[in-house]
């Protein structure tokens, strides 16, 4: 046989790598084409189960490796994954819901899922209602025959409002045909059980951007939607092949490789946010501090009845009137060591201040003034106390 072109002989060269290769990271395995060992492999049914391949949009061995990292991480059976926290959402949304069905959002909820049922889901003729997360008996009057879906958010966007989990899954369950769908992005599988928040009250769906926790380096978009039904699982699995929602394998890799530190991310960032929000409290230009740990934050009985085992890097300073919204953000831009930038627990802290006359639709919970949430890191107590206070005295 004649020489091969270089082209030719570098795609179909003989040598492969001899397996017994092993090492703690997990390899990163790229791929659109998955290659079948005869037609007959090629016929052959292959389940999205974790353990076959089709086509690397499904699966590799790498992300069905987070995918059940993640899975065991949040006490499931079954973990799909998504380009981001808010495909997450659309997925859950999209895959259960139908022409005809309602979903009940919390009024605080992440402001992507709210524009999505306000503007989004009405063209499929859906329907929504927010509802305030920490009045379960107001929330048991709005459930109807048509209430398919309800969502949670624990703690609540911005205002960190911990919502009644227990009443509100309560009725839900005493109404029946209600899927539930928990945002546990600021739990992140660290501060309770999302399936089993009290010994058998829990969850149906826990989604998470793992953006933030589970990535922990600021540097990686992705999110996670977990079940223990299985056949809740091939319900949101369908839609989850017709979207075509797919993963760079490198970016699953930096994910995998910020897992091991999770919990010691979380557990440092939530010291030092009790202690920041704490001394936040005392200062004269704060109205409130929101913080579900705090005893007088909105919620704070329900974070003890659920998650008392811990409470994340966010809390948010609402200002007294009299500051101006140009005076906080002068605040704002004094800080040198917080970054002014959207999302969290990276290692950089953060600070936005925020307006919520446009997210809000009910009674809100918290007191008169502009907000800022503070989205803590990992640098020093001191450092970050020192420079809120430098911040604080221009006010």
């Amino acid at each position: 046989m004649s020489k091969r072109a270089i082209s030719t002989d570098q795609i179909h060269h003989p040598y492969h790598a001899p397996e017994g290769w092993n090492a703690f990271p997990p390899g990163v395995f790229k791929a659109s084409t998955v290659l079948f060992k005869n037609t007959a492999d090629l016929h052959q049914y292959r389940p999205r189960d974790g353990l076959s391949y089709r086509y690397g949009l499904h699966g590799t061995p790498t992300s069905y490796t987070l995918a059940a990292r993640i899975a065991s991480l949040e006490s499931a059976k079954h973990c799909l994954l998504v380009p981001s926290g808010l495909a997450a959402v659309t997925l859950v949304s999209l895959g259960l819901l139908r022409p005809g069905d309602e979903v009940l959002v919390p009024d605080n909820v992440y402001g992507q899922n709210r524009y999505l049922s306000e503007s989004w889901l009405p063209q499929f003729g859906i329907t929504h209602k927010f509802y305030d997360p920490l009045d379960a008996a107001g929330f048991k009057t709005l459930l109807t025959p048509q209430t398919k879906l309800v969502w949670l958010e624990a703690a609540g966007s911005i205002t960190l409002e911990f919502p009644d989990l227990l009443g509100l899954l309560a009725a839900c369950k005493a109404r029946g045909g209600v899927i539930t769908a928990l945002d546990n992005t600021w739990g992140s599988g660290v501060a309770f059980n999302p399936f089993e928040i009290v010994p058998g009250v829990g969850v149906d769906i826990s989604m998470q951007a793992l953006t933030k926790y589970a990535s922990g380096g600021a540097d990686v978009l992705m999110g996670s939607v977990c079940t223990r039904d299985l056949d809740l699982h091939e319900r949101l699995n369908h839609a989850h092949e017709h979207l075509g929602y797919g993963l760079g394998q490198n970016d699953v890799e930096m994910v995998l490789r910020g897992l091991p530190t999770l919990e010691l991310r979380y557990r440092a960032q939530d010291a030092t946010t009790r202690a920041l929000a704490a001394w936040m409290q005392t200062q004269p230009q704060v109205a409130q501090v929101l913080h579900p740990a705090l005893p007088g934050s909105p919620g704070h009985a329900h974070w003890l009845q659920a998650s008392s085992a811990g409470a994340a890097c966010l809390f948010s300073a609402v200002f007294k009137p009299q500051y101006s919204a140009r005076q906080v953000d002068a605040f704002v831009d004094a800080l040198a060591l917080f970054g002014i930038g959207y999302s969290w627990a990276g290692p950089m802290s953060l600070a936005v201040p925020s307006d919520m006359s446009r997210s809000r639709s009910l009674a809100r919970s918290f007191a008169d003034g502009v907000i800022v949430r503070f989205a803590i890191g990992l640098e020093a107590e001191a450092d970050l106390r020192a420079d809120l206070a430098q911040a604080l005295a221009i006010l």
